[in-house]
């Protein structure tokens, strides 16, 4: 069966190529001549913390739950070592934003926290005035004394996963948590001045329904948070939902009954949003249309990205670059433990990646373009890429013949329906030697 026949949900394809197709690099190239060609002017900053004080039963992130409080200060040990080496490797840069994601960041405390920020100070390349940060947060980990430390360190985003904002439904998505934890949060961030605000919400949770569903979106309005993202609900290999679920996740042949109603709730929050004020950039992100579109010109197509931290994932033209991955809570602390041990001159090579060869590069390219709702600029990539996007990839015009993609001469862009189907059509368009290196990656 053609796979854009089957399941909407086949993957969220938030990078391409996945980890899950990285390799050992084989010899490991120092990071001096990885970047010695590169543009570094304007830079993402991306700091990885891989502590929660929970699992989420739908989480596949790299992250491990209540680590021993030695590990904690450890870690931060190691992230300054390898951020000395990392900005000696790329010399003179400039970095557009920065964000701090795990795991839950908040998860630190608060003189921790400051730490961190400490570790983060100095990155900007001597640019104007402070960069753009966001960092991730939880209802149990927003408390007044951490988000203070956000606050006065200039940080200028909070994501919060809220998930649903009624008990039972967060009890069934396996995040435990009380309504009231949850508001006392948002209470807590807004009372920060921090300024912007994101909220995630998941959609298909087990017991769900229309009723709830706008129950959520509409607690969620009510502190009218500058972005909001709603997720469709997966249950992936190794977490916790799939230790209590036979449900198959996309790639084979999903529930129709789970995909009709995750369409529906898709749907419902999609329309709730845009007439709340919100537009839509992609299948997940809703923005407020009274703000501008966050953040300085940085674009992941054009300027590089700068991992540190055990987790972080960097990326040139070229190479994309992490340390291991894994899900499972033992091997998961069998990377963090491996990384804590290594030596200081470990930082100065990239481990483990991908490199991308132009045919590479140029799908990634379209892939990342094409799913948001502001589609892809065929000028764009022929200044880029020297020929014509329509003609280097014959599957638009498979996208077109369903009615899933426009192509005008400026712009080609996802229909409504092209939109709602951005899970199945991403995965459709990863390349034969990426799928293949993602499936024949053993999970862990």
């Amino acid at each position: 069966m053609n796979p854009l026949d089957g399941s909407p949900y086949q993957g969220y394809l938030y990078a391409y190529p996945h980890k899950t197709a990285y390799r050992p690099l084989r010899p490991r190239p120092a990071l001096r001549e990885v970047w010695a060609e590169q543009r570094r002017d304007q830079l993402f900053l991306y700091l990885h913390v891989p502590f929660c004080e929970m699992r989420c039963g739908f989480c596949n992130l790299f992250t491990r739950s209540n680590p021993p409080a030695a590990q904690v200060r450890g870690y931060l040990d190691q992230v300054a070592r390898q951020a000395e080496r990392v900005r000696d490797a790329l010399g003179t840069a400039g970095y557009a934003r920065v964000a701090v994601g795990g795991g839950t960041p908040t998860y630190l405390e608060p003189a921790e926290l400051s730490r961190m920020f400490d570790l983060l100070a100095g990155w900007s390349g001597g640019g104007s005035g402070p960069l753009p940060t966001s960092v991730e947060t939880s209802p149990a980990t927003a408390t007044a004394d951490r988000i203070g430390v956000l606050a006065e360190r200039g940080t200028t985003r909070v994501s919060i996963g809220v998930q649903s904002f009624l008990d039972v439904e967060a009890r069934a998505a396996g995040r435990p948590q009380r309504r009231t934890d949850v508001e006392s949060a948002l209470a807590t961030i807004r009372a920060a001045g921090i300024p912007e605000l994101n909220l995630d919400l998941i959609y298909g949770i087990p017991g769900q329904t229309a009723r709830t569903w706008d129950e959520s979106l509409d607690a969620a309005l009510r502190w009218r948070p500058e972005e909001i993202f709603l997720y469709p609900l997966y249950v992936r290999p190794l977490t916790g939902l799939d230790r209590r679920t036979s449900t198959v996740d996309g790639a084979g042949p999903a529930d129709p009954e789970w995909d009709a109603q995750r369409l529906a709730f898709y749907r419902q929050g999609r329309d709730v949003l845009r007439s709340a004020g919100y537009r839509q950039l992609s299948l997940r992100h809703f923005r407020r249309t009274d703000l501008p579109v966050a953040g300085p010109d940085y674009t992941c197509q054009d300027d590089g990205m700068v991992g540190l931290g055990c987790g972080a994932r960097s990326y040139t033209t070229d190479l994309h670059y992490s340390f291991d991955y894994a899900v499972g809570v033992r091997h998961v602390r069998t990377i963090i433990d491996d990384y804590l041990r290594r030596p200081a001159d470990d930082f100065d090579v990239a481990e483990v990646g991908f490199r991308l060869d132009p045919t590479e590069q140029r799908r990634r390219w379209l892939v990342q373009s094409l799913l948001r709702a502001e589609g892809a600029d065929p000028a764009a990539y022929t200044d880029r890429f020297a020929g014509r996007v329509v003609d280097d990839f014959p599957e638009l015009a498979v996208l077109v013949d369903r009615g899933w993609v426009n192509v005008e001469p400026d712009r080609i862009t996802l229909t409504e329906a092209g939109l709602e189907r951005s899970d199945a059509i991403g995965p459709w368009l990863v390349s034969a030697p990426v799928r293949r290196a993602m499936t024949e990656y053993a999970l862990r």
